[in-house]
């Protein structure tokens, strides 16, 4: 047997270079825990040493500290398990959240054992503390002020330098993604995230002159069906017309069914053994069903930005969680221009993730739970909530999927009376952590895991098309069903961008046969496509395009994280990162690896211009409708 001497000599130099990183995070985080107890031991006078005020503070300080690292600990397993990173912007978020984030702990976690594990730890840490004399020789300490003094300057000095010169994304040395997130420190990681959950684009990414950016974003747009309205500014706005003599438009109902985390590996036609989704395969076959698409994002609110505004995913947080979000051009101002009415769908409440601020600032009604978060008075929309009688199933995000249909059919039925054809937008949860629904409605216990709630959402949506069926507006109405994001994006590369894929089909088109769409195509494209199978001719500012008129040269799907932003095309795949870098693969779809190649410039350029200018209209308000 022979080794490989040079591939184990990286590995451990890989695994030495984690732990070595990762140290100096720890030293740094624990330097900012040190430095307010060395101010306080500092400023005290001597002789207040080892009295009740002393011995009150010093416990208590170590208490609290102590009990942060522990609880920190208990947190980072748990984010772990969903996300496979350290702490980021998405734990920021959550700390907003309480309610729906403590309660989902407590459904999926032993949060009282939790709890009192922790406690216990606190408790044992500080009589094992008294016990070696620490607080003893604290509280009859001798030192003067100038050995304490020169004593801290180390941990003055060290948080200085953290301060203003280490960041987070330092700890990214290595090509592989898990070597860099457990080099990193989970405190570290919140408080870095906490202050950089927004990355304007021209600040930390590679650019090109913003005139090419726009040229070359525009040019994708150039065909007898658009036309630019104002062709000499920074703007994408354009008339697009898809009728003409024969093709009339067309105006129904449209049910839009968001999907949680519902990756394309689920369904039986990706290859899937578990048989958990056969009715989505069912519906799969009397659709038009695209087997080549990818989500732009991680998170729900990532997805929700990338279906209603069709634009690549800007770095930092999702534009669904900034200020200044309202009076957008989103797919329910192509709808208004139709004559339609918008409602958005949910079954929590809908101020988690500022959902309900997005979508009634962008002129959609809302249905929600509605547990007591009112909605801004600036916000000019109705609201209705689900009511306790309409709920037989709820957990941490919401009702189950079965209620939350109910309520969908209920509202449709209403506005079937008005004669006003509807737009709905129905964001589902049961296909989340703690993955329980109502016991007995499928074979799969309640909160078994993944797949019980995957085969309860494929369920909830095969009822509620047999239920719509039997509705006089069912002849008239479409419904389209794709996923928010992936039940997972985590993986040893930049991107892994299998754990983008994802289903959607379009049911119930008046004439349009059933088909399976190949073609490499990307969320922000299914509404334009929608669009264009009605023939509806409208001024647009949506970045995507109609997938079915999609030229193999034009194939093209976005992806990436709050940090890296992908341009996948023709197997290759270029990656943005906010340290002004590219990097290029090729990516094999068969065992989704990625191998690095030379830049390709034009490539290169291509993928800057979309992200470019998808952060310049947001950051100069050409998103906003008011500045068409």
């Amino acid at each position: 047997m022979f080794w490989n001497f040079s591939e184990i000599d990286k590995g451990v130099f890989k695994l030495g270079n984690t732990f070595f990183i990762g140290f100096l995070f720890d030293i740094a985080t624990i330097s900012f825990f040190t430095v307010p107890y060395l101010i306080y031991l500092l400023i005290i006078p001597k002789k207040l040493y080892g009295t009740l005020l002393d011995k009150v503070l010093t416990y208590f300080g170590f208490s609290l500290g102590v009990l942060i690292l522990f609880f920190s600990f208990f947190g980072e397993v748990t984010f772990w398990d969903e996300f496979e990173r350290r702490y980021n912007f998405i734990a920021v978020d959550y700390l907003i959240y309480t309610y729906e984030v403590v309660k989902n702990i407590n459904e999926s976690y032993p949060l009282p054992l939790l709890i009192s594990a922790m406690l216990a730890l606190v408790l044992a840490s500080i009589f094992i503390s008294y016990r070696l004399g620490y607080f003893r020789k604290t509280f009859t300490s001798e030192t003067g002020f100038m050995a304490k003094a020169i004593a801290s300057i180390p941990w003055f000095a060290m948080v200085i330098i953290c301060s203003l010169f280490i960041t987070n994304k330092q700890a990214d040395w290595s090509g592989n993604r898990y070597n860099n997130e457990l080099s990193k420190a989970g405190i570290y990681s919140f408080f870095a995230a906490f202050r950089n959950n927004e990355l304007p684009y021209k600040d930390y990414y590679k650019t090109i002159p913003k005139e090419q950016a726009y040229k070359t974003v525009k040019f994708s747009y150039e065909n007898t069906e658009n036309t630019f309205l104002k062709p000499s500014e920074d703007k994408i706005y354009r008339s697009v017309i898809n009728s003409d003599s024969i093709k009339k438009q067309l105006k129904p109902n449209v049910v839009f069914i968001c999907i949680e985390s519902l990756s394309a590996k689920y369904l039986t036609t990706f290859g899937s053994k578990a048989n958990i989704t056969s009715n989505l395969d069912a519906l799969e076959k009397e659709s038009l069903f695209f087997t080549n698409l990818f989500a732009t994002g991680t998170r729900t609110v990532r997805g929700m930005e990338a279906i209603t505004l069709s634009i690549p995913p800007t770095p930092g947080r999702s534009i669904v969680k900034r200020k200044d979000n309202q009076g957008l051009f989103t797919i329910g101002e192509v709808f208004k221009q139709q004559g339609y009415s918008r409602n958005f769908f949910y079954g929590g409440d809908g101020y988690f993730d500022n959902m309900n601020s997005y979508f009634g600032g962008n002129g959609f009604d809302i249905i929600d739970r509605g547990r007591g978060f009112l909605l801004d008075a600036s916000i000019k929309t109705s609201r209705t909530n689900i009511e306790d009688n309409e709920v037989t199933f709820e957990n941490a995000w919401g009702v189950c999927d079965t209620d939350i249909y109910n309520k969908v059919l209920k509202e449709a039925d209403k506005a079937h009376e008005t004669g006003k054809p509807f737009f709905d937008f129905v964001m589902t949860t049961s296909n989340h952590k703690p993955y329980t629904y109502p016991e007995g409605s499928i074979d799969i216990p309640s909160g078994s895991g993944r797949n019980g709630a995957v085969k309860y959402t494929d369920f909830a949506i095969g009822e509620f098309i047999a239920k719509a069926k039997k509705k006089p507006w069912f002849k008239n109405t479409v419904f389209v069903i794709m996923s928010d994001h992936c039940a997972s994006s985590a993986g040893r590369w930049e991107l892994d961008i299998q754990n983008y894929h994802i289903p959607a089909l379009i049911y119930n088109l008046p004439n349009i046969k059933p088909m399976r769409v190949n073609k490499l195509c990307s969320q922000i494209d299914i509404y334009p496509t929608l669009f264009a199978l009605l023939s509806w001719d409208y001024n647009s500012n949506l970045f995507g395009l109609n997938i079915m008129d999609l030229k193999p040269k034009e194939e093209r799907a976005f992806i990436g994280n709050y940090r890296k932003l992908g341009y996948l095309k023709d197997n290759k795949v270029m990656v943005l990162d906010e340290q002004s870098n590219a990097n290029f693969y090729d990516w094999n779809p068969i065992d989704n690896s990625l191998k690095t190649r030379e830049i390709d410039n034009r490539f290169l350029n291509k993928s800057i211009s979309f992200y470019q200018v998808a952060d310049d209209l947001y950051r100069n308000n050409g998103l906003k409708i008011k500045n068409k």
